[in-house]
């Protein structure tokens, strides 16, 4: 855990995804569930590979979303269809399958990252906590019902409401006016060194940036590993 002096802040913005909800566990469930279900393995496609090369599809189609080169609609079409292709399997039909039966049952998924749950009962009577996501509406919605921590955020703000992605230093206005907090004494936490940290950087708020596998970016106002290093600093 490193940190920089922190300030007395009144509004904690946090990223979902990779942050909060415990994207790779909950998608990895999913993915194995699909992957018995519908006999991949017999189509030739093994279970160890399937999981990481959806994920490097996924990522690489989200990096193209998040600079505005595609759209959600396909953004959803391609991803299980090129990752079925990298297996030589071309069937729209299967990849469409997986695609809706994968939108149906990841967002429930409840699992987060450690410390989280804790973290967020800890700070709720001192701050106000926010959410700013680049992804959908309707998912996040669910992801943070499933998981039981939609109660502790008064703002959810997503890139379709507010016209523009992270890390773009409008959604970060955006979402300032609409929890009526000012840069000074807001922090931004998330996990993507561009989308979330220089972001936020850029649009003139401190960042705490969530790293448990490698170093923090060593910019970042706060760099931790897990979450009950940052409820300590926050305390």
């Amino acid at each position: 855990m490193e940190v920089h002096p922190v300030r007395k802040y009144r509004h904690l913005f946090f990223d979902l995804d990779h942050t909060l909800w415990d994207f790779r566990t909950n998608s990895r469930a999913v993915l194995l569930e699909l992957h018995a279900e519908l006999k991949l393995e017999e189509r030739g496609i093994p279970e160890a590979g399937f999981a990481s090369v959806y994920e490097a599809v996924n990522a690489e189609l989200w990096k193209s979303y998040d600079g505005g080169v595609i759209p959600k609609d396909v953004l959803r079409a391609l991803r299980f269809r090129k990752s079925l292709e990298h297996f030589k399997v071309k069937d729209a039909r299967l990849a469409k399958q997986l695609e809706e039966t994968y939108m149906d049952r990841c967002p429930n998924r409840s699992a987060l990252n450690p410390g989280v749950f804790e973290l967020l009962q800890a700070l709720r009577q001192h701050y106000r906590m926010h959410i700013i996501t680049n992804g959908f509406l309707e998912t996040q919605t669910l992801k943070l019902a499933a998981s039981g921590i939609r109660p502790f955020f008064d703002v959810l703000l997503t890139s379709e409401q507010a016209g523009a992605n992270k890390p773009s230093a409008r959604i970060f206005r955006h979402a300032l006016r609409s929890a009526g907090a000012k840069t000074s004494e807001s922090l931004m936490i998330g996990d993507n060194v561009v989308a979330d940290i220089a972001g936020a950087r850029n649009a003139g708020i401190d960042q705490a940036h969530y790293s448990p596998e490698v170093d923090g970016d060593p910019q970042a106002t706060i760099r931790f590993a897990h979450f009950d290093e940052l409820r300590v600093i926050l305390s």
